[in-house]
């Protein structure tokens, strides 16, 4: 559902969580409800975004420019009677990698919303078709509070792959060990950075927004963006977690390699060594000059290599005396 002046939809909704949306015809004369809001959803691409936030929103500029950032991170910050949000979720959209997570930016007012997206977030679409429904938020704070929800609960399944990943990887015996595990090893290592990244300053957010001294906010908004602060604070943890057991693996399989690198040289240099003596005499041997012992001996040859024989015997028997071997 999108449009491309910018409008992807909007909704007056009623006291009793009734929903009628809205064009943009509708929304210089739109007004909430008694005891409702409105809700319009942007796209920050759209073409008259800029210029409905800028001419007929009647937002302070400074808001504005937050809504129309081009980066964003999770922050809570308060201007006049509003606030600005900013959430991130998962990117859960087709062919897309999870943690390239998708921003969203809010604008909230005791009676209206206002939010802007560059792209598609499951999240959001959750609370539109609770809305069309007609069992979705009847307040803005209920908003608020049922995107965070809805944020951290698809949020979850991923960072459960991540431990799934780690737990497949360590049942694997490191003589599998190989360029291609140490590579997934990195990739867990950089998705778990990168919704780290975004995910800890989502919780303080959320923190934030529950300890301001906001009049149209009740206790048990206030109680439920708390429990979903400290759900994605357990997040935060579990990413801290596989982060450090993929770096624990990562240590463990390059010491590995490294043990069975210093072993094979630590053999060859072993047979360099017992060779190292009967080259030399087969070399001295090799020499073209008169005198050589059993020259014209039709035993010569049995004899150097029973001589040789002994000499290899008699170096294996000392490296295992002085323990080399």
């Amino acid at each position: 559902m999108s449009d491309a002046n910018g409008l992807i939809y909007a909704y007056r909704v009623n006291a009793d969580g009734q929903a009628m949306p809205l064009g943009w015809d509708d929304l210089p004369a739109a007004a909430p409800a008694a005891g409702g809001y409105l809700w319009i959803h942007l796209d920050r691409e759209g073409a008259h975004t800029e210029r409905w936030l800028s001419e007929e929103s009647g937002v302070d500029p400074l808001v504005q420019d937050a809504l129309l950032a081009e980066e964003t991170r999770p922050r809570c910050t308060p201007v006049g009677s509003g606030f600005i949000v900013n959430l991130r979720g998962v990117n859960l959209n087709p062919g897309a990698a999870p943690e390239d997570m998708v921003s969203l930016r809010i604008w909230i007012e005791e009676h209206r919303i206002v939010t802007v997206r560059r792209r598609r977030l499951m999240a959001v679409e959750d609370v539109r078709q609770r809305i069309e429904s007609g069992a979705g938020p009847k307040t803005p704070p209920d908003f608020l509070v049922g995107l965070a929800e809805r944020l951290a609960e698809r949020m979850e399944p991923v960072i459960e792959t991540l431990d799934d990943e780690l737990d497949e990887l360590e049942a694997l015996e490191f003589d599998q060990a190989s360029r291609k595990l140490r590579t997934r090893l990195r990739q867990i290592r950089r998705k778990a950075a990168i919704l780290r990244r975004y995910i800890a300053p989502q919780r303080d957010a959320l923190a934030r927004f529950t300890i301001e001294e906001i009049s149209w906010m009740a206790a048990y908004q206030r109680h439920r963006l708390r429990e979903t602060a400290d759900d994605i604070t357990r997040y935060v943890e579990l990413l801290n977690a596989a982060w450090e057991r993929a770096a624990v693996m990562q240590d463990e399989l390059t010491n590995r390699l490294a043990e069975e690198t210093n072993e094979r040289l630590y053999l060859l240099s072993v047979i360099a060594g017992i060779f190292l003596p009967l080259s030399f005499v087969t070399g001295l041997l090799g020499i073209n000059v008169g005198g050589m012992p059993a020259a014209n001996s039709s035993y010569g040859f049995i004899g150097v290599v029973v001589l040789l024989a002994l000499l290899g015997v008699f170096e294996v028997w000392l490296f295992r005396r002085l323990r080399w071997i």
